[in-house]
């Protein structure tokens, strides 16, 4: 099977705190996340709910991707979220199920 990598937004809440990351184990990494062991920014600013993600099968691209949306403005960013989560809905119990 095909290694999936996924480009992904947590927030700490509506138009809150925003953190962009890139992982190869999404329901992974956003666990660690959930329980302050993700990163120093996202346990500090309580960064914990995933509002958006995209699929990637290159490691390359997907880091890539991760890269220029950090670059964005963060109107761009909550556009991005909005166009696909319009309720900014936790994903994150999607993953398991």
């Amino acid at each position: 099977m095909e290694q999936t990598y996924h480009v992904y937004i947590l927030a700490s809440g509506r138009n809150g705190t925003l953190y962009i990351g890139v992982t190869g184990d999404l329901a992974q990494r956003c666990w660690q996340h959930r329980n302050g062991e993700g990163s120093k920014f996202a346990a500090r600013y309580d960064v914990r709910h995933l509002v958006h993600a995209e699929a990637f099968t290159n490691a390359n691209e997907a880091i890539a991707r991760e890269k220029a949306i950090k670059k964005w403005r963060r109107a761009w960013k909550l556009e991005l979220i909005e166009r696909d989560n319009p309720q900014w809905l936790d994903l994150y119990e999607g993953l398991n199920g």
